[in-house]
């Protein structure tokens, strides 16, 4: 086996031609000293043996003509007188070869050359009839054409096997990149949420505690104690979505992918606006129920947006909040009243990452987002998320 591992690791050239060297060697040899001879070996018989197998050596390279020259300098060796049993080798290889790199036509073609050369090179034997010899020409060029033919479907089915292994290959890439993708984006979602969010309480308590730090120590205190505890909370969703970004998990990290924040959270979230300024009423309708925890994020992540832009934008102003449970779906609905001079901005065509993140959010779950001012003032946000029948929630 290893010996022909290392004969494949060869140059098909060099093969080639040691395979042609090999039949003209043992050709004029056997013409030399081998029996019953017809004639004597001369100049003319060393030149047609030369021809009739040494094309081998380009066989790959040009099949077809190397299988012409062959079949002539053999019919020409025959005709002569010369050994009807030598020169035969050299047309069964070539026509294989045909066989191996060319169509159909052109092994009709080659069979209708080698067959009539054999033909008549056997019925030069005394011993040999006609008709047999031309059955025997006919099983010989039916082998090599056979094996030729067989060889080339093989080669043609691996090709396409490779070609498909390759696409196969790319499709995966392409898969692999795509969700990597994806999941960048949604990290970058989460982060500006988190961010954006936690960083716009921590400045309005920030301003109101500088303002107050004199004139009102206890409540420059809770500004101290809301930031403090924004910043924390900052602090660990950054590590949970952190976490999410390492190669290899740990045991003390699993708990950080079950933290994040739903429905059940947007009570301190309200708690903590109310505490940077502005009044928040919140009105829960319907059965409390559990929903995927996806969507309930999505939500969470909605209401966090939407009181971070009151607060960014709308100036002091009081916040409705409004969670509703429907038997088929989920609504969102924040809206305040605008009396801050900044809402004037607050144009929902404006491409502001936290309209695109909502839009995201509600997109990924097949539902509807609504954002902008309301005729009377003041701004709206109204999500709404088709909720999964039973037994569909994650």
């Amino acid at each position: 086996m290893s010996a022909l591992r290392r004969l494949s690791s060869l140059h098909p050239l060099v093969l080639d031609s040691s395979l042609a060297s090999s039949l003209v060697v043992v050709t004029w040899l056997w013409d030399l000293y081998g029996p019953d001879m017809g004639r004597h070996c001369d100049l003319l018989s060393t030149a047609l043996t030369l021809l009739a197998n040494g094309p081998l050596a380009l066989r790959r390279r040009a099949p077809l003509a190397v299988l012409v020259i062959i079949t002539v300098a053999s019919f020409a060796y025959h005709m002569l007188g010369y050994h009807v049993g030598l020169n035969t080798i050299g047309m069964m290889v070539a026509l294989y070869t045909v066989a191996v790199h060319r169509s159909w036509k052109a092994d009709l073609a080659g069979a209708a050359l080698v067959v009539p050369t054999w033909t008549h090179g056997s019925a030069l034997q005394p011993t040999v009839a006609l008709l047999s010899a031309l059955g025997q020409s006919l099983l010989l060029a039916a082998c090599a054409l056979g094996a030729g033919v067989s060889v080339r479907l093989l080669s043609r089915r691996t090709r396409q096997l490779a070609e498909l292994a390759e696409q196969l290959r790319k499709e995966q890439d392409a898969a692999a990149n795509r969700a990597v993708t994806r999941e960048r984006v949604r990290i970058a979602r989460e982060l500006h949420d988190v961010v954006a969010h936690h960083m716009s309480v921590i400045s309005v308590q920030a301003g109101l505690g500088r303002f107050v730090a004199l004139s009102h120590p206890p409540t420059a205190l809770a500004t101290l104690e809301v930031i403090a505890d924004t910043s924390h909370e900052a602090l660990d969703e950054m590590r949970r979505l952190l976490s999410i970004l390492r190669i290899e998990a740990h045991e003390e990290d699993e708990g950080l992918y079950a933290a994040a924040p739903g429905l059940k959270d947007v009570d301190t979230l309200a708690e903590r606006i109310r505490a940077a300024g502005p009044a928040v009423d919140m009105i829960v309708e319907g059965v409390v129920r559990p929903l995927p925890p996806g969507l309930e994020l999505s939500a969470y992540r909605i209401v966090q947006e939407s009181l971070t832009n009151v607060l960014k934008h709308a100036g002091p102003s009081r916040v409705e909040l409004e969670v509703t449970y429907g038997p088929a779906t989920l609504t969102v609905r924040v809206t305040d009243d605008g009396t801050g001079a900044a809402s004037a901005g607050r144009d929902p065509r404006s491409g502001g990452h936290g309209l695109i993140g909502m839009t995201e959010r509600v997109r990924l779950y097949q539902g509807t987002l609504k954002a902008g001012p309301l005729p009377q003032g003041g701004f709206e946000v109204l999500a709404i998320f088709p909720l999964p029948s039973s037994g569909e929630v994650e």
